[in-house]
């Protein structure tokens, strides 16, 4: 019983994402150091973890009850992290982001996780699927602290980069009205199968 457990444990996926977790403290201390191309590299060897992660749970058949939680665990980890740090002016050198943008990032995770306890402690465990307009808000959030992380290593500050950080805001901002809409619809009619 005990070998069956470790097993599903230390599996490849759940190795990787427990290691994007580790990293996480390194890439804030890198962070802390004003080491932005050290920073950026551990973001970037993080980022990989993710793909990784997936793909050998897919390909190996390695997905475990584990690693359902593990893999969004450690992808909030380092997001949530690295929006912090990026926020800091004095370590996000030149390029800090604003604040904002940041509350609002973080706080629609937030509400994301709260909704689904409740909605498991009222309605019993369930699954949310990301829609599409939840991905395109995680890959506009993952692309404006890569560019930011980049662009501090290089020390410039381009001019569309406030559009982009406008188009983050509002995809964020649009998935977690969709996110609050199809929650509340699976309280009405429980039987319809959520997309959130």
């Amino acid at each position: 019983m005990n070998e069956d457990r470790t097993s599903e444990i230390f599996t490849l996926p759940n190795i990787l994402s427990m290691m994007r977790i580790l990293l996480t403290p390194v890439f804030i201390w890198a962070m802390v150091q004003r080491r932005p191309w050290l920073a950026f590299g551990i973001f970037l060897l993080a980022g990989a973890t993710d793909g990784l992660d997936g793909f050998t749970a897919r390909i190996f058949h390695l997905k475990t009850n584990l690693g359902i939680w593990l893999d969004p665990l450690g992808d909030k980890v380092l997001l949530t992290a690295a929006f912090i740090v990026l926020s800091l002016p004095r370590l996000s050198v030149p390029n800090a982001l604003p604040i904002l943008l940041t509350a609002i990032c973080i706080g629609r995770d937030v509400m994301i996780a709260l909704g689904a306890l409740v909605y498991t402690w009222l309605r019993g465990r369930t699954t949310f699927k990301p829609t599409l307009l939840g991905k395109a808000s995680t890959i506009c959030q993952v692309t404006v602290l890569t560019v930011v992380l980049l662009l501090n290593g290089l020390a410039e500050t381009p001019g569309l980069l406030g559009r982009l950080y406008a188009l983050t805001a509002a995809l964020t901002v649009l998935s977690g009205i969709q996110y609050i809409y199809i929650t509340l619809r699976r309280f009405i009619s429980p039987a319809e199968k959520a997309e959130a």
